[in-house]
């Protein structure tokens, strides 16, 4: 995965800018307005009263915090003076108050981190749920252009980004607000000329916080995306290690991989720059501020107008409204980075299903027959998918209750897209090219039983509509697991007898902890043949009115298709089952067999008078029987 850097007017390449077909351009979902604030808001409307009560210990630590330097003038202007008249109380009561100050200021501090480690764990604890509610309910197509390596950046680095706001930022931001709010006043009210210039001297102040904030949001938005494109490229690799292995792709995969990793480190260099710019311009302006207040302060301590103490105090709130201003950048820091964050979760959950729920879902007649299969009719079905033309240009296809139809052709005929049809991970839609030829033509439907796929609530359709693919995918878990995943309430006996019936019992029960064996990580613990045994008594156990094969038998070799086969002539008895598949020998077990080329159906007929024909199953077939000789 390689990409051309774009070149800027003098000719050297520009390693920022993401060249066309870049990961980085893949990471960005549009976002739309207002739902950054939105989800934010969502996320804690929850605990609205657990906020206030957070927000209340905060203020009231804070007046505790800045009654310090008030104590320190009192100090200074009237109780040493009494102390030195003899009288002690004055000194006494300064000296209590300003332990009683610092041991509430720690008792409400720790509340108030309690309080608020409580509401920042249960958003983030409600965010990932979401993120991972919301992946799982986005469809197949969503999960094809936007890899799981982006979903684990969304749902770890990006969420860890906003834990690191909560848990630090926002306390300084209330601290640094509060605190500019309390000195303020408390400045105003020792002298009302310090006080003015104190507060004049945050305008030049909040334009650095401004011009910080607007270079960086895009320099957090960079480092956010680059990161993401770490992860991509690890996992990418990682889930591929036997073909990168196999194919030697070891040294190709670290070119890349230190390609993207520099790319991270200087989106991160680029933060700790803007950073420092921030820091520097942000001391300059509090330090000259301080030294321009105390000569002047100083200055009238001497001409007699201003008291001692006064001015004491004002230089101890002024480096405490000034010394914040370095943790404002801090916050800031966080800030942006969550920011971008942020904006990339809310962008993932603004995306819709592209194959939504229906709004008022209707129920599956009663089957029309003993038997539990369903009749499935593709009436003027064209689909196209996002990124290529026409691949079902208008399809119609009958297949009655009960029927068994094996489908042919060649690599791209369609055959899948069909399954996929049927199973509703896609709904009829055509492609690009024929909707801007036709305006917005109709793009035709699925039925079963005589019901709109679209029309059925999503439960109903997968109890009723079942497939096996050649991936064969398991979870982690037990054998007994994997096998219930379509019926969880089915008894241990139910689960055996499916898999008798399919011939799997017999291995299954030779592992080590028989149905108890846990496969490991998708299924590595047992064969590729074994993993697609036990995905057939899955779907049989599931007891499925249509069940779909989409080339699950490539996986087993030639006794275990067999095997299969002859369990699978008696399972699919009375279901009606679309059977696609490369090997030939599959069809024997159909009723029909339907051949396809460019997304039509160029023969359709039973497999002895096709065979016995002279088109194009005739020729596959003889091709078949040729290369087993």
């Amino acid at each position: 995965m390689t990409a051309a850097t774009t070149a800027p007017a003098g000719g050297k390449p520009d390693d920022r800018r993401p060249a066309p077909g870049d990961p980085f351009d893949q990471d960005v979902l549009p976002t739309p307005p207002g739902a950054t604030a939105a989800l934010l808001r969502s996320l804690l409307a929850p605990m609205k009263a657990r906020v206030a009560v957070t927000t209340l210990l905060l203020l009231l630590q804070q007046a505790v915090v800045q009654a310090g330097p008030l104590l320190v003038a009192y100090a200074i202007d009237r109780a040493v003076p009494a102390f030195r008249a003899q009288d002690h109380g004055p000194l006494v009561a300064v000296g209590a108050g300003y332990l009683g100050c610092a041991l509430a200021a720690g008792a409400l501090q720790w509340a108030f981190i309690a309080a608020a480690a409580r509401v920042n764990q249960d958003v983030l604890l409600d965010l990932r749920g979401r993120i991972f509610r919301h992946a799982q309910a986005l469809s197949v197509d969503f999960h094809e252009r936007y890899t799981s390596g982006r979903l684990i950046s969304r749902s770890t680095t990006d969420v860890e980004s906003l834990r690191e706001l909560l848990d630090e930022g926002l306390q300084e931001l209330v601290t640094v607000v509060l605190s500019f709010v309390y000195i303020s006043a408390m400045l105003l009210w020792l002298d009302l000329g310090l006080g003015g210039v104190a507060v004049a001297s945050m305008v030049p102040l909040y334009a650095l916080v401004r011009l910080y904030q607007r270079r960086a949001a895009r320099v957090y938005r960079a480092r956010s995306t680059a990161i993401a494109a770490v992860i991509v490229k690890f996992v990418e690799t990682m889930n591929g290690i036997r073909p990168v292995r196999a194919f030697r792709r070891e040294a190709a995969n670290d070119t890349d991989f230190g390609r993207l990793n520099a790319r991270h480190e200087r989106t991160n260099g680029d933060a700790l720059l803007e950073m420092a710019r921030y820091v520097t311009g942000s001391r300059l302006v509090a330090n000259t501020a301080v030294a321009a207040i105390v000569l002047w302060g100083a200055y009238r301590v001497a001409d007699g107008t201003l008291a001692l103490g006064v001015l004491a105090a004002a230089v101890l709130y002024l480096r405490r409204l000034y010394d914040p201003i370095d943790r404002l950048g801090m916050f800031l820091n966080s800030y942006q980075s969550a920011a971008a964050s942020l904006e990339k979760i809310a962008g993932l959950l603004a995306q819709t299903p592209s194959v939504p729920e229906p709004v008022s879902p209707r129920p599956l007649p009663p089957a029309r027959s003993e038997h539990p299969g369903r009749e499935v009719v593709f009436d003027g079905v064209s689909f196209g998918y996002r990124t290529g033309g026409e691949v079902l240009p208008r399809f119609d296809l009958t297949l009655p209750a009960g029927q068994t139809v094996a489908v042919v052709g060649s690599t791209g005929a369609g055959k899948s897209t069909l399954a996929k049809l049927l199973a509703r991970f896609y709904d009829p839609s055509p492609s690009s090219q024929l909707r801007s030829s036709r305006g917005d033509p109709y793009a035709g439907r699925v039925l079963l039983d005589g019901v709109d796929l679209r029309d059925l609530a999503v439960p109903d359709l997968r109890r009723g509509v079942v497939m096996v693919t050649q991936e064969a995918f398991l979870f982690s878990g037990t054998v007994a697991d994997n096998i219930a995943i379509g019926r969880p309430e089915a008894t241990r006996a139910e689960m055996e007898q499916a898999a008798k019936e399919i011939g799997a019992h017999d291995f299954i029960s030779a592992l080590p902890d028989g149905y108890d064996t846990d496969v490991r990580k998708r299924g590595g613990r047992i064969s590729a043949g074994q993993r697609q045994l036990v995905a057939f008594a899955r779907a049989l156990l599931a007891d499925p009115a249509v069940l779909i094969l989409d080339e699950a038998t490539s996986s087993l070799d030639v006794p275990g298709e067999r095997a299969v086969q002859r369990a699978m002539a008696t399972v699919l008895k009375g279901r009606t089952a679309v059977v696609i598949a490369h090997r030939l020998s599959t069809v024997e077990i159909a009723d029909r067999v339907l051949v396809m080329e460019h997304g039509r159906i160029v023969e359709d007929g039973e497999p002895a008078e096709l065979i016995a024909g002279t088109g194009r199953f005739a020729q596959l077939h003889r091709a078949w029987r040729d290369s087993l000789a």
